[in-house]
């Protein structure tokens, strides 16, 4: 499992209707890494949670994720990933 956000997002709550995500660093940062080593990551995992515009933009030109899987949280891009 491998855990993606754009690194501005660390420590934010996102909260749109019932929908409320909170950016923990407990679980999202790690190493920080540029967006193609990000990718990178993204490419072995088998289960990827991915938030965060730049990083998502990314994400769909590799053609790991379809724009149509993207959910959108107060204007914030979010997706995640299951390989079976």
């Amino acid at each position: 499992m491998v855990a993606v956000c754009d690194e501005n997002l660390i420590g934010q709550v996102l909260k749109e209707g019932k929908l409320r995500i909170e950016i923990k660093e407990s679980f999202y940062k790690g190493a920080i890494v540029s967006i193609q080593e990000a990718i990178e990551e993204i490419k072995k995992a088998t289960i990827a949670n991915i938030i965060g515009n730049e990083v998502i933009k990314a994400a769909i030109r590799s053609k790991l994720i379809h724009e149509s899987v993207v959910l959108y949280i107060s204007g914030i891009a979010h997706a995640q990933i299951i390989k079976v």
